[in-house]
């Protein structure tokens, strides 16, 4: 490769579940949002994948975290490891020198100022020299296709593992939002308590997360799509002896359907706050759903449902906001006026 050091950009949607990491336009990681490390020296042992296969299996000197929690930075140190660890996937080449890095991430709508500050300064401490902010959401719809700049109402609604972006997207920035810590994990958390309560088994977060992915819904019928029951196995809660349970796609829609309501509500509510100009424009579009809780069974034809308005899954819900991240930088110029009630919070250093 080169003799003398480059800058080189790099797009990260840092997520509470999974980092995706595109460079050149590109998807070059995309690994599970898990870090290990040594709990005498703190030193990294695994990440990303590799960790997320010890995660809940470690012996005491080893611990497995998700530096992230609903979307924001629980772990700082954790988090800069899980950085550096991801970014030195990205360079696989051999270098004398590495490059400088240019790196843009996408961040929740619904971040403080001091969560923010946390995401910025991981990067810079894990290699970043121009660190740049963008809101999920807008990442999204840049990802998805949509005009960013045209005079239109579009919302996206971003469901990730620690949190859900809604954003009314319109000449380049955003005009209403709603971000909620209701996601992927608290679906995951619901499974967990059911089988506990209802079952009497007791299922890891693996487990659960596994369960959602094969029966996971959002409508209790769901006809000729409907999943075929997965079968879990676990010790008995009381007798601690092995159990095999047959659970089918209706009964965690059942245990859901709280969490899912809240996600409604929040649309709803985010609805309410938008201007009738772009309102009329959002019903003739459709809303669009993208992250990984956009691909739960029936979820956008229970929205349509609810809402009265066309909701579909984009082409491509987990990929979108990562791609839409890398895109950003082309664009950043004419993002960051419209963005003027989050100018103070992306930039660069």
């Amino acid at each position: 490769m080169g003799f003398f050091s480059f800058t080189q950009e790099i797009a990260m949607d840092l997520g509470t579940a999974n980092t995706i990491i595109t460079s050149d336009g590109k998807i070059v990681v995309d690994e599970p949002s898990v870090v290990a490390l040594d709990r005498r020296t703190d030193k990294m042992i695994a990440v990303g994948e590799k960790a997320k296969l010890m995660y809940e299996k470690t012996h005491d000197n080893i611990r497995t975290v998700r530096p992230l929690r609903e979307g924001v930075i629980a772990d700082f140190y954790a988090c800069e490891q899980l950085m550096r660890g991801l970014i030195k996937m990205v360079h696989t080449g051999s270098r004398l020198f590495s490059p400088s890095l240019r790196m843009v991430i996408g961040v929740p709508s619904g971040s403080t100022e001091v969560e923010l500050r946390a995401v910025r300064d991981s990067a810079e401490h894990a290699g970043g020299r121009d660190v740049y902010l963008i809101y999920e959401p807008m990442a999204a719809a840049i990802g998805i296709g949509i005009d960013v700049e045209a005079p239109q109402g579009n919302m996206i609604v971003d469901i990730g593992g620690g949190s859900t972006e809604i954003a009314v997207i319109s000449l380049g920035g955003i005009v209403s939002n709603n971000s909620i810590r209701i996601a992927g994990d608290d679906l995951t958390a619901d499974i967990q308590e059911y089988m506990s309560r209802q079952h009497n088994v007791k299922v890891s977060e693996r487990m659960a997360e596994r369960i959602k992915i094969h029966v996971g819904a959002a409508l209790t019928e769901l006809g000729e799509d409907a999943p075929e029951d997965y079968v879990v196995y676990g010790p008995n809660r009381i007798t601690a002896l092995p159990m095999e349970v047959p659970v089918c796609y209706q009964e965690v829609a059942h245990c859901m359907e709280k969490s899912i309501a809240r996600i409604e509500t929040a649309v709803l509510s985010a609805l309410e706050n938008t201007p009738p100009e772009l309102y009329a424009d959002i019903v003739h579009n459709g809303i669009y759903l993208t992250g990984g809780g956009a691909q739960l069974h029936g979820l956008p034809e229970y929205l349509s449902q609810e809402l009265k308005v066309n909701v579909e899954v984009s082409p491509d819900p987990v990929n979108c906001v990562a791609l839409g991240t890398a895109m950003s930088l082309g664009v950043r110029d004419k993002l960051e006026t419209g963005f003027t009630d989050a100018t103070p919070r992306i930039g660069r250093r």
